[in-house]
């Protein structure tokens, strides 16, 4: 059944055409999604956005996309006006970016953020939901970080993060915005940029390529499937708490050269293919987050099992060259 337009749920999705933004709105839109959303994509297009990667919902009735900057303030003040929900995935996302050049992320993530939120203000919208990162927390040698931990980020990526969420959480308790931040894991799946370390390293190795192992290979990071991650922030939209924060977790620590052993053997390599390199600057030892709270209070689980989910976003990568291949000539390295 088609719900009137006004009976919708208008929900502005930023950065939606890019990996975990358009998994988000082909959820949405999908045959497991609610049917009282419409959405309207906000994206620039930049490197990692891709129009393809909403291809499985382009001809969706209640799908809008809007080519365009968050640094906009009359264009997204525009959309902002006719619309309930915003959901925040837009962002510099790419730490070694971060390192080489920090004023693109301060511009686009914090600057954008404020953007967003001054118009969410002025047209007094129902939810903003802020997408961010464990990363903001810093490293962690044992044990899980709270959402109440402060914040100790160590790239400026991580730093434009925290940022931006303690903006937006300003706007909440300045002005009483309904804010809700999340702060998830390191994301995998399909239609991921291959940059990141497992679709970097899958794409590498399926053509015989080499992939860059930094330092010892010991640096641990949580792993969760992007299906899991958009449930997640749905439950957040939906049901969440105004002014709160919901770490999000996937409930698979492994050190990088644990991941890239997997790796190898999914893609049918062997270790001649691996590089030792010299370690990133500031390179976070550890990240865990603790994820009780949505847990307890949204009955969020991890529902992918790592092995599987792994094996289907390699076998992905495999069946999509045409998806990743032209990718390949875009300025695009190393990992998370």
């Amino acid at each position: 059944m088609t719900l009137p337009e006004k009976s919708r749920s208008r929900v502005l999705v930023t950065g939606g055409a890019g990996f975990i933004g358009s998994h988000y709105v082909r959820t949405l839109l999908g045959p497991t999604g609610p049917d009282d959303v419409s959405v309207t994509v906000l994206d620039r297009l930049t490197y990692a956005g891709n129009r393809a990667n909403l291809a499985p919902v382009a001809d969706h009735p209640a799908l809008t996309f809007v080519h365009g900057d968050i640094r906009d303030a009359d264009l997204v003040d525009r959309l902002a006006a006719d619309h309930d929900d915003l959901v925040h995935f837009a962002a510099e996302s790419h730490v070694d970016r971060s390192i080489l050049g920090a004023a693109e992320f301060v511009r686009t993530n914090v600057l954008g953020t404020q953007t967003l939120l001054d118009a969410a203000l002025r047209h007094r919208m129902r939810a903003f939901v802020h997408i961010s990162t464990d990363e903001v927390y810093g490293s962690i040698d044992t044990g899980s970080w709270t959402e109440s931990e402060p914040l100790a980020p160590n790239s400026p990526y991580a730093a434009s993060k925290a940022s931006a969420d303690l903006l937006a959480l300003a706007y909440h308790r300045t002005h009483g915005l309904d804010v809700r931040v999340t702060r998830c894991s390191n994301n995998y799946g399909p239609y991921q940029f291959p940059e990141k370390v497992i679709p970097l390293f899958t794409t590498r190795l399926l053509e015989g390529g080499t992939v860059p192992l930094y330092g010892d290979g010991s640096n641990v990071r949580d792993w969760l499937h992007v299906d899991d991650h958009v449930r997640a922030v749905e439950a957040v939209r939906v049901r969440g708490r105004a002014g709160e924060v919901y770490n999000i977790g996937g409930g698979t620590e492994l050190t990088n050269r644990e991941l890239t052993t997997l790796l190898v053997g999914a893609c049918g390599a062997d270790w001649s293919q691996v590089v030792h390199v010299e370690d990133r600057k500031g390179h976070d030892r550890r990240y865990s987050v603790d994820w009780t709270k949505i847990r307890e209070e949204l009955d969020y689980r991890p529902g992918t099992d790592f092995a599987k989910g792994l094996a289907e976003t390699v076998a992905w990568y495999r069946r999509h060259r045409d998806w990743w291949g032209p990718l390949l000539t875009r300025p695009a390295e190393a990992s998370r």
